[in-house]
């Protein structure tokens, strides 16, 4: 630990990170300059991104690839997922057992779906109550393809997640920067007035 302001002391040329899902470390962006490597806040790596949100990393597994491959996934899997319900479906019907119980299972199937889908989108935009997401558990399970499909859907557009990511990296770099540049000198030398 460095005395001075209690992080990681590391050896000359090495950076304490871990490599993230992308490959990149998950310390200072590559291609981020002004800043020595370490220096800052480190932006959180998003599930199957990495930290290629950061600066929207191009090539074979970059960030465009990666959100192609994020959005046909959920779609897949939604489309798996509906074969599967589909299956459960017509074992209720073979079993017949009565239209109250097959309705019901309809309803409750696709009013789990709505309420996962909405719950996973407003995710994306800011950070879920944990004591709230341990009460949805269940419903959640039960509407798994809403959740597929918001998924889905904000992978057209951007990493699931990017947008409350960005702007909480965006947020702390611009405090470290303030904190960095009201520091400036070495308060040591300063003289004392008395």
């Amino acid at each position: 630990m460095s005395d001075e302001n209690g992080t990681p002391d590391t050896s000359a040329g090495s950076r304490a990170t871990s490599p993230g899902t992308a490959g990149t470390p998950t310390g200072t962006p590559a291609g981020r300059s002004g800043s020595p490597a370490g220096a800052g806040p480190r932006p959180e790596p998003l599930r199957f991104f990495g930290t290629t949100w950061v600066d929207h990393d191009p090539g074979y597994r970059g960030y465009a690839a990666r959100r192609v491959a994020a959005a046909v996934g959920s779609l897949a899997a939604v489309v798996a997922s509906c074969l599967v319900l589909r299956f459960a479906y017509e074992g209720i019907a073979i079993a017949d057992l009565g239209s109250f119980v097959t309705v019901l299972v309809v309803v409750m199937f696709a009013v789990c779906t709505a309420l996962a889908f909405r719950h996973t989108w407003e995710g994306f935009t800011k950070r879920p109550d944990p004591d709230r997401q341990a009460s949805l558990r269940g419903l959640l399970a039960v509407g798994f393809v809403g959740s597929l499909l918001a998924y889905f859907f904000r992978a057209l557009t951007e990493a699931p997640g990017e947008r409350l990511h960005r702007d909480e990296y965006d947020t702390a770099r611009d405090q470290y920067a303030r904190r960095s540049t009201r520091r400036t000198g070495n308060p040591s030398k300063k003289r004392r007035r008395g």
